[in-house]
């Protein structure tokens, strides 16, 4: 009968241990997203500088090149639902002409400034962008949009 209470003893044991770990983690989740999202904050300068430097270098959209970026404070942060990896979206109005002899040079709305959501991913304990733009919307309605895909990580956390 010795066996059967030694048993029960271990049992108890690893289903407790089990038990602690799910929350341990969460809280792990919730340290890190708060310190990614700090240092987002502390390299926004430079992040918003890269960020306008590659963009310029996509060519996207077609015809148009990229002149200025106007970067409102409005930030909201999103986990890939798949790969948890963390994601910035920054609200910009984005400035453009035409490239001459392109497709949009007659184009009369390419002097229209244009709302969107610049994106930064944290990977490796560093924040990167690759130039990306959700235009017309703004970094809220993006994260909206995205439900799908993204869960939304409030600054709290």
């Amino acid at each position: 009968m010795g066996w059967f209470w030694g048993l029960l003893v271990s049992f108890v044991i690893v289903l407790g241990a089990a038990f602690a770990v799910i929350p341990l983690a969460a809280w792990w989740k919730r340290r890190d997203a708060r310190r990614a999202i700090a240092l987002f904050h502390r390299r926004r300068e430079m992040l918003e500088a890269k960020f306008f430097e590659m963009a310029q270098s996509l060519g996207k959209p077609r015809g148009l090149k990229w002149l200025d970026c106007d970067w409102s404070d409005e930030v909201t942060f999103g986990r890939d639902k798949t790969s948890g990896l963390l994601t910035a979206f920054a609200g910009i109005n984005v400035h453009f002409e035409a490239i001459a002899g392109g497709d949009m040079e007659d184009v009369e709305a390419v002097s229209t400034v244009r709302d969107a959501a610049a994106l930064f991913h944290f990977h490796q304990g560093a924040w990167g962008t690759g130039g990306k733009a959700l235009f017309n919307m703004n970094p809220q309605v993006a994260l909206e949009k995205l439900v799908a895909q993204f869960e939304p990580i409030s600054i709290q956390e």
